[in-house]
């Protein structure tokens, strides 16, 4: 499926248009212990579509070549390709310009670069950083390793008891020593949707840049970096349908050319000698050495095959996932859902009395149920809500009611097992 046309208008799909989509994943046609596999564990890592898998191996098998300088076919070939896909995923988060998009191993990778290249820079003694109990330790542990260089002070914005922002809290945080906000777009933990662009608005209003970290936000909703007006978006390939390795900064181009270079090495550079090296433009400022440009070149296969079916129409076949996945959840007693905020993406995370998320997990694995068990790499956040572990159950726009059934029945499975 090269181009879907779409029968959609932002309703949830049809069964048949589900299978559809469906056929596109070789990997959905695989039995565990002699079971339809059921992958829930799409905040984790997606699968990969036909047509992305198609066109990693043409890249691999008529354009492999290490890209720019050399002036051979291939090499021209497989430059031209690695910069399309550049092209592909400005237009894909609607950036102003092809520049502004930074090629990284993935959302981990382009929050440390902005850590060094930004913080690094412009934080300082005494400077503040904000960021959510909600995030990711990956938007967490590289700004406490500056907060402890720099003798900088990291702040936290509360939650409710639904896993929602407390934004009246987060507006109080402001003073004049803040520099830096980090938040996520969407909880990987609890599915929770931040309202990124209020707080955006209200840190510039004071000065204050702002990166969102997009890992679970991009491959779930229509995302446009000018509307939002961020600083810096993050987000990775293996979780909207395209390889692992690959990733993307989004910088708007002002900020990335105050930036320092991360990394150092071959293509970021101008010039070099002994006594002074200096640096490429950007984006190549930041791309040191040689890019994952298989990888690179699939994520922009990715999103053309996520925009040919539609993010609105993706989020709304997922939103109707998680509503049906919620009412079944919210009817089984002993099951309680951790995170009830009133703007999910689709992810539910839920405890069992009585059973652990380790055992919740490999029962359902023993019925084909793929879940993501553990605390989510946001171990403050498993803390607020007092549980050390969840059981997390996250969709995809290929995932279906009936497999939302099958989940159902795994956990009432579970809950006999330790009767």
């Amino acid at each position: 499926m090269n181009a879907v046309q779409t029968p959609l208008k932002s309703r949830p799909a049809p069964a048949f248009y589900i299978e559809r989509l469906r056929a596109d994943f070789p990997i959905l046609k695989l039995e565990v212990n002699g079971k339809p596999l059921v992958y829930l564990d799409n905040a984790a890592s997606s699968q990969m579509p036909q047509p992305v898998i198609d066109r990693l191996v043409r890249y691999q098998t008529t354009q492999h070549s290490n890209i720019h300088r050399a002036l051979h076919y291939l090499s021209e070939v497989a430059t031209l390709e690695f910069e399309e896909a550049r092209r592909k995923l400005q237009r894909f988060i609607n950036a102003r310009e092809e520049r502004e998009v930074i090629f990284t191993s993935g959302t981990t990778d382009a929050i440390n670069l902005v850590m060094h290249g930004y913080g690094r820079k412009f934080i300082g003694a005494g400077d503040e950083i904000i960021l959510t109990t909600l995030e990711h330790h990956a938007n967490i542990v590289p700004w406490q390793m500056l907060a402890e260089e720099k003798g900088a002070k990291i702040r936290v914005v509360p939650i409710n008891d639904a896993g929602e922002l407390l934004i009246d809290e987060y507006e109080k945080l402001f003073n004049e020593r803040t520099k830096f906000v980090g938040v996520m777009h969407v909880s990987n933990a609890l599915g929770t949707i931040n309202p990124v662009k209020q707080m955006i608005a209200f840190a510039h209003a004071r000065g204050v840049p702002v990166l969102v970290d997009g890992a679970q936000a991009v491959p779930h909703m229509k995302i446009d970096v000018q509307d939002l007006d961020c600083d810096f978006y993050a987000f990775s390939g293996h979780k909207m349908c395209g390889p692992t390795g690959i990733g993307v900064l989004y910088g708007k181009a002002a900020q990335l050319e105050n930036m320092q270079p991360f990394k150092g090495g071959g293509d970021m550079i101008a010039t070099v000698t002994f006594e002074k090296t200096t640096y490429n433009t950007i984006p190549n400022k930041f791309e040191a050495g040689t890019p994952p440009i298989a990888a690179a070149i699939g994520l922009g296969a990715a999103a053309d095959y996520l925009s040919a079916i539609g993010m609105d129409n993706i989020a709304a076949q997922e939103l109707a996932l998680l509503d049906y996945a919620t009412e079944q959840i919210n009817s089984l007693p002993g099951v309680r859902i951790i995170g009830t905020a009133r703007h999910k993406a689709a992810v539910l995370s839920f405890v069992i009395d009585g059973v652990h998320p380790h055992d919740i997990g490999s029962l359902l694995s023993q019925e084909g149920i793929a879940v993501r068990t553990g605390h989510h790499c946001a171990q403050p956040l498993m803390r607020r809500f007092k549980v050390s572990a969840t059981s997390r159950a996250s969709f995809a726009f290929y995932n279906t009611m009936a497999e939302v059934d099958a989940l159902i029945a795994g956990i009432r499975n579970v809950q006999k097992v330790f009767a």
